[in-house]
């Protein structure tokens, strides 16, 4: 019988966690330059409590993150943190940014969500 444990994440497994799609970063590096964030800035994504659904999903930006807490990457040239405790509710999720007559912002593809709200932007597991 084996007894292997899982361990956390790293940094170069970040990709398979969650995925960003280029046009979502395109969006995020235009906020970045309006706002006149530093270089070092990094986008944090995560999972908080709440919402209609249970949770919800948190996107910013932040002037740090804890290589030993956040698993690290940089996707299409953007540093991304996801927190290690958010990382089991986010695993496969594709972030996109829609740009359409009706709405407009970033959507969450998680295929771990059993249920979503209609705006997309809480989920249950």
């Amino acid at each position: 019988m084996s007894t292997a444990t899982m361990s956390p994440p790293t940094s170069s497994s970040v990709a398979s966690i969650v995925i960003i799609t280029e046009k979502a970063v395109g969006e995020m590096n235009r906020v970045l330059t309006e706002k006149k964030l530093p270089e070092s800035t990094v986008l944090r994504i995560g999972v908080a409590g709440g919402g209609c659904s249970g949770f919800s999903y948190s996107l910013g930006f932040d002037d740090k993150c804890d290589e030993m807490n956040d698993v690290v990457t940089n996707q299409h040239g953007m540093r991304v943190a996801v927190d290690r405790k958010s990382a089991m509710f986010l695993e496969g999720t594709v972030i996109d940014f829609y740009d359409g007559i009706e709405r407009r912002g970033f959507t969450f593809e998680n295929p771990n969500a059993k249920k979503s709200c209609g705006c997309g932007s809480s989920f249950s597991v």
